[in-house]
């Protein structure tokens, strides 16, 4: 796992791999162990359409939407919206179920740490 704080909040900030873009501040969310199934990364437009994924078992969990520097949703898929950057729209990067309002995972493997 990424270094973490004691209480295992992320030390560095969260960001976009492909362009950079600052998806969390230092301290912003949680480790959280759960296993998901995203898509495979691509661009927004076909990041709903489906077709092959991976399974995520390492996230940071974010408890507030509004705890986000930058990030988008896409449609709804089921009762699944999927986390996209905000500025290349490069995802899917996350996993918020629509039941659990308070939960929004980013998968570890899918952002960098600076």
């Amino acid at each position: 796992p990424p270094p973490a704080q004691p209480l295992g909040r992320n030390l560095k900030a969260v960001l976009c791999q492909r362009c950079g873009s600052r998806v969390l501040l230092p301290g912003a969310a949680t480790f959280a162990h759960r296993e998901l199934l995203l898509p495979a990364m691509r661009k927004k437009a076909a990041a709903a359409a489906g077709g092959g994924g991976d399974v995520v078992r390492e996230h940071w969990l974010v408890r507030d939407m509004f705890s986000f520097e930058n990030v988008g949703f896409t449609r709804d898929v089921g009762n699944v919206k999927f986390l996209v950057c905000a500025d290349c729209e490069a995802g899917p990067i996350g996993w918020h179920c629509l039941d659990d309002k308070d939960s929004f995972y980013v998968a570890l493997e899918r952002v960098a740490h600076e």
